[in-house]
């Protein structure tokens, strides 16, 4: 007879900060997002060149999300026609460590992937 084992780590809860902030970048597309807007503020025409295959409005979408989260700041910026630009907060320049560890990890598994299939 095999003993089932009990799992020692409680599950997080609903309120739990790991959930809250996977709720923002578990989204497709966000990450790409956070990513391209990390280094410099990017106007919405540059990031949908950075984003490859995102459809213009997922783009809309996300980035209305990210605004409405406290990650993404729009600013109108006064030019003739006015140009909108799209720049990271303080919070939102707080994931980049976070992403950066996804991108690491990813590589890893790519080349492992890689490995196996040769």
């Amino acid at each position: 007879m095999i003993v089932r084992r009990k799992n020692k780590v409680a599950p997080p809860p609903m309120s739990c900060p790991l959930s809250a902030c996977l709720s923002i970048i578990g989204g497709q597309w966000t990450p790409n997002i956070i990513w391209f807007l990390s280094e410099q503020p990017r106007r919405f025409s540059e990031l949908k060149d950075d984003i490859q295959g995102i459809s213009p409005k997922v783009l809309t979408t996300r980035l209305r999300k990210l605004e409405s989260d406290g990650i993404v700041l729009r600013s109108v910026m006064p030019t003739s026609p006015p140009t909108v630009e799209y720049s990271l907060t303080e919070l939102g320049k707080e994931l980049k460590p976070a992403i950066e560890a996804i991108v690491r990890v990813g590589k890893k598994l790519k080349a492992l992937k890689n490995e196996t299939d040769e």
